[in-house]
């Protein structure tokens, strides 16, 4: 296994493999990835984006992830914004690196991948802050609650519903740069 740093240009090239990785970590219906291969087309092109992805054999994908510049007029940004306080949304989304998708497929979890690509993911961006959504869970039970609170991120906001999507989610976040990564 190896994990390499993907451009815009290769997270389309892959977009399927992305989509399939994305819906079996998720548990999504087929009618929803199809829906969001395009929004995930219009990410690569947002400010600062970064990707990473972990190939296998062959060069089959089993996860990838990729964040960007988080800002006004951005969906995720403008609704996460509009459930926060002021002061909130001045700490956490001013100068913010939103990680947008981290996945590894299921029967590839369990071996560090998810950290891995999430280390790369926060190593570099300029901004101050790092935000993410994630479907609320059993934090010692879900591997990807573990993953991010080693990663020693925080509640930003918790039990918040998206349009479009019936589960609960969490926003977490974190300050950056990594300087306390996990061993």
């Amino acid at each position: 296994m190896r994990l390499v740093a993907w451009q815009a240009a290769d997270l389309l090239r892959h977009l399927d493999a992305a989509i399939s990785v994305y819906g079996q970590a998720m548990g999504y219906p087929q009618d929803l990835l199809e829906t969001r291969k395009g929004y995930v087309a219009a990410h690569a092109h947002r400010p600062d984006f970064r990707a990473v992805a972990t190939l296998g054999e062959g060069d089959e994908l089993l996860g990838f992830g990729y964040g960007y510049l988080s800002a006004p007029g951005q969906w995720w940004h403008d609704q996460v914004a509009g459930a926060l306080r002021r002061e909130q949304r001045r700490w956490w989304l001013t100068d913010c690196f939103e990680l947008v998708e981290l996945h590894v497929r299921p029967d590839a979890q369990g071996h560090g991948l998810g950290a891995r690509q999430l280390a790369a993911l926060l190593t570099g961006p300029r901004q101050r802050t790092v935000v993410l959504s994630t479907p609320e869970a059993d934090e010692t039970r879900s591997r990807a609650w573990r993953l991010y609170r080693r990663f020693f991120f925080s509640d930003v906001l918790r039990h918040f519903y998206f349009p479009g999507d019936d589960r609960p989610f969490a926003v977490l976040g974190r300050q950056l740069p990594l300087s306390d990564l996990p061993s």
